[in-house]
């Protein structure tokens, strides 16, 4: 079943009103056949997959513009509709929309994920044509660093004798791989610019507006890869003990490291100190996990989600926060999930789950998992009910391919065999056939067509649609909001 057979007929009068602009527009329009020979040809392109969607209808004016705009520049900006494209936007793991990916030379580089407005979006292309790596002079030096102070921007200078010295190679490879904004590169041989830095070369050295804001590079530069390079760059990205935020929560996200969050009421007078007295466990323990704080009034909804009501609460302190940190990392915390029992039966179409069945329902590789975790005091969990129902009636008859399942996590603890975590409630995952991949759904509704699309878009077997589906229960339309997993896709290892 391919995703166009579901689209509903407004979505379908979208899609037509779009093929006709498309005759008009400066964004190319990609199709299966075109792709490839398109993208090989261009030195970086930025390409859109997308589907009729508010989100996407949402970046479409802003797109087009930055098309015209960059159009003038001859330079391309692409889009593929997954409505019509599905194999190819398969063949990319496409699973939000909008989705946009830079390529170079037909070759995928990084995905997009700045601005949606045209300035950014133009912005973001013109830079991608500048030298990966600006070459530094005494003349020039003070005012590239300044670039630093962006909070978003980490500056990295190699100060070398030559510039083929190594490890200018590896140096001028991860400016390369790295055109995403987040950091700039250069490089200097300028031995006024090199006094000024205070280094011997070689030396690599990264600038920034955060904690110790000049890092040089701890390990000797000769024997440094692009990888380890990127690695380094990465850690330093990541601020020793930071708010969280929207803007940041991606950088955390990324991180292969536990994440240890310090919950603050905002109108305590002592929070800073609070802070502060942490700062010290944070920098002892940074190469194991990474640090930040949280404003409990603000996240209010994700706090609610973390179930503190089965938590022996007590006063923290430096001490005992070090305390529970040394247990944890010397995996202490090997208790047994709390788990409601095991049901004698499965009488519903929607399977119970609990936690002590969770690995052996979650990892049974044979069939197509969608899970949804709950609470029974979560309002948009009983609104989301029916139509969770109504996707168990629709794939009833390939119960032997799919399981459609839900936890209540006020009675279950989430296993620490889980490749996710949940930031609130309801939270809903995929985990296709065949595949160690889970995929956090973050879709804009959640109407069973909407739910059954993203079953067969990523559904571990082919011909997945049921033959002869039951008739279904009358769902009275509506919006539920959907909090989506803190984090988007992880594979278990």
């Amino acid at each position: 079943m391919h995703l166009r057979s579901l689209l509903i007929p407004g979505a379908a009068l979208v899609l037509a009103s779009l093929a006709t602009a498309s005759d008009t527009s400066d964004t190319t329009r990609l199709t299966n056949d075109s792709f490839e020979t398109v993208i090989e040809e261009e030195p970086i392109i930025l390409v859109k997959f997308c589907i009729p969607s508010e989100n996407c209808e949402a970046l479409a004016t802003h797109y087009e513009e930055a098309a015209t705009s960059l159009k003038a520049k001859n330079i391309k900006i692409a889009d593929v509709d997954c409505a019509e494209e599905v194999d190819l936007c398969e063949a990319y793991g496409i699973q939000d929309y909008p989705t946009l990916k830079v390529f170079q030379y037909g070759v995928w580089a990084h995905d997009y994920h700045g601005s949606h407005q045209a300035g950014g979006i133009i912005s973001y292309m013109l830079h991608q044509f500048l030298p990966s790596v600006s070459e530094i002079t005494a003349t020039n030096h003070e005012q590239f660093l300044q670039q630093a102070a962006n909070d978003k921007i980490i500056v990295v200078v190699a100060y070398l004798t030559s510039p083929t010295d190594v490890p200018a190679d590896a140096f001028s490879m991860l400016a390369d791989h790295r055109r995403d904004g987040s950091c700039v590169f250069g490089l200097t041989t300028d031995s006024d610019a090199i006094a000024a830095a205070g280094v011997t070369p070689p030396a690599i050295v990264a600038y920034r507006s955060f904690d110790e804001p000049k890092m040089q590079y701890p390990r000797p530069v000769s024997d440094a890869t692009a990888s380890d390079l990127d690695e380094w760059i990465n850690d330093l990205s990541i601020p020793l003990l930071d708010k969280i935020s929207a803007s940041n929560h991606a950088a955390y996200a990324a991180s292969p490291k536990p994440l240890a969050y310090l919950f603050l009421d905002p109108s305590d007078k002592q929070r800073e100190a609070r802070i502060d007295s942490m700062r010290p466990i944070a920098q002892k323990y940074k190469s194991e996990m990474n640090f930040a704080w949280m404003d409990a009034a603000e996240f209010g909804d994700p706090l609610s989600a973390l179930d503190f009501e089965h938590v022996e609460c007590t006063e923290v302190t430096s001490e005992s926060a070090e305390a529970s940190l040394q247990q944890l990392l010397q995996g202490a915390h090997d208790r047994e999930p709390r788990s409601a029992p095991i049901p004698e039966t499965q009488d519903e179409l929607v399977f119970n789950l609990v936690a002590k069945q969770f690995d052996e329902i979650v990892f049974d590789h044979s069939k197509d998992l969608f899970l949804m975790f709950y609470t029974t005091q979560c309002e948009d969990c009983e609104h989301m009910k029916p139509e969770w129902d109504a996707l168990a009636w629709e794939y009833a008859p390939l119960k032997d391919k799919i399981t459609i399942a839900r936890m209540d996590m006020q009675e279950n603890d989430l296993p620490d065999s889980a490749p996710f975590y949940i930031a609130g409630y309801p939270a809903i995952v995929f985990r296709p056939a065949f595949s160690d991949e889970f995929i956090g759904y973050d879709g804009d509704s959640l109407t069973l067509e909407d739910l059954v699309v993203f079953v067969e878009v990523n559904t571990g077997h082919s011909g997945h649609t049921p033959e002869a589906a039951p008739v279904l229960p009358e769902i009275p339309e509506r919006e539920v909001a959907q909090i989506p997993l803190g984090v988007e896709t992880l594979s278990a290892e």
